[in-house]
């Protein structure tokens, strides 16, 4: 077991593993904390079930969390030309039907198809191969229109698989071992089961005995649920996620912009209860305070997983997994969040100091300040090299916008309120901004009507 930064905090971490796996009546359970601040923490309870004992190097079936590396896989092909989010199925594979779906109803489970390959694949274990997949999409159903609402589809995400084996000209966990494993050091994470698995489990629910469950090979299917992998690697892997820019600083999986693309929510998964959404491949998950946490969960025969990272927090890359050796351990899965939330709130980052800057250049010199538009007041900035804006009354953890030189007096809104949107500045004969337009609404430095009479005014 590793440690991270206060000793008082890993213990309370350990003692929640081993509540959790307790009670929830776990075989065995490995779980990881990573933080860009601190050293990983890994710990491990139980019996692997298999001849080697367990600890951090046993592999878990992480399930649909598998997901998460298929939807990278596919913006990097994305980022690399070879495709459009917007594509239709067809444009990428020979489909009998439904390949007017696009890639993007795909990614965020938009696209209405149904749940599994046609077949009752969890009652005969039958899983089909790629051909057969492909071929029974002819009698698969849309059980919803596209666009229409959440709907899970471990289908839809084999067939995504598809897609980048056919554009990247290669298989599927061939690929992402390439692309995503090695570069990440992501060592433990295979498509393979190897020697070093442990044994899923059904746990009898009115005893204390424990079943094997078989480990099924997803075949088609790979690309929703086949990988193997341990707490450590996962957590590195939410991490990532949550804060690429630190992980992976070089941009060699994915740019950071691409992953933050990947965090903007699409869709709720509860439409009468917005308590979490999905983005593209990735399940997120409102907390108090601008804090979003992104990942996704798995559920194989025998085990289950729950991989999240936190993005919005001050301490960088953090990320956490929780790996269990059962089927019907599902309480287990709140372990994640509650991991998280010791390890910030009892070992929080350290401040930085606020430093001086430079001054704001002398083009915008007289942007900065108080404007009115709308008849509301805001209030311009100069703030670590860049020109931001802010409703004067906006809570204080409210993001600016921020702006960013497209020519000496129009800039571009680069995020934030009105992201997008052009601000355009007037100047007066000494060369002083006198008005400006943002997303073509007047401000000016006093309060006006529409009309541009001051609000003072009889």
């Amino acid at each position: 077991m590793s440690q991270v930064g206060n000793g008082h905090v890993t213990q309370r971490l350990e003692r929640l593993a081993r509540q959790s796996q307790k009670h929830n009546r776990a075989p065995a359970a490995q779980v990881a904390l990573h933080r860009g601040d601190r050293a990983t923490w890994a710990f491990q309870i139980g019996t692997s079930g298999a001849d080697r004992p367990l600890d951090a190097a046993t592999q878990f079936r992480v399930g649909s969390v598998t997901k998460t590396l298929t939807a990278v896989a596919v913006l990097q092909a994305r980022d690399d030309g070879l495709l459009d989010l917007d594509d239709p199925l067809s444009g990428h594979l020979d489909t009998p039907a439904h390949g007017d779906l696009t890639i993007r109803r795909l990614l965020s489970h938009t696209s209405g198809l149904q749940r599994e390959p046609f077949g009752d694949v969890w009652d005969t274990l039958d899983i089909p191969a790629a051909g057969e997949a492909l071929a029974g999409l002819a009698k698969a159903d849309r059980v919803l229109a596209p666009a229409r609402r959440f709907h899970y589809s471990n289908l839809g995400f084999a067939l995504l698989g598809l897609v980048v084996a056919s554009r990247r000209g290669g298989r599927w966990e061939e690929l992402v071992a390439d692309r995503i494993l090695r570069p990440l050091g992501l060592a433990d994470t295979t498509a393979q089961r190897t020697e070093r698995a442990a044994t899923g489990y059904l746990v009898d629910a009115y005893s204390d005995h424990a079943r094997p469950e078989p480990p099924v090979d997803m075949g088609a299917i790979g690309p929703a649920a086949q990988l193997w992998s341990t707490a450590s690697d996962m957590a590195r892997w939410a991490a990532f996620l949550a804060d690429p820019a630190a992980v992976d600083p070089k941009g060699k999986v994915l740019a950071a912009d691409t992953v933050e693309e990947m965090c903007f929510p699409l869709t709720v998964r509860d439409q009468e209860v917005w308590r979490s959404g999905f983005g593209l491949g990735l399940i997120l998950t409102p907390r108090d305070g601008r804090v979003v946490d992104v990942g996704h969960g798995g559920a194989m025969p025998g085990f289950l997983a729950d991989v999240c990272g936190r993005r919005g927090v001050a301490a960088p890359a953090v990320g956490a997994a929780v790996l269990v050796s059962s089927g019907t351990a599902g309480g287990a899965m709140e372990l994640t969040r509650k991991l998280l939330d010791l390890s910030l709130e009892g070992d929080p980052p350290e401040i930085e100091p606020w430093t001086p800057g430079e001054p704001a250049p002398e083009a915008y010199r007289s942007v900065l300040g108080r404007w009115w538009g709308e008849g509301f007041e805001h209030v311009f900035s100069w703030r670590g090299g860049r020109l931001e804006a802010r409703s004067a009354d906006a809570p204080p953890d409210t993001p600016p916008a921020v702006f960013a030189p497209v020519e000496r007096d129009v800039l571009r809104t680069v995020s934030g309120r009105e992201v997008g949107e052009l601000l355009r500045l007037t100047r007066g004969e000494a060369g002083q901004v006198t008005r400006m337009h943002w997303a073509t609404y007047r401000f000016t430095r006093q309060q006006e009507t529409f009309e541009g009479i001051p609000a003072s005014n009889p």
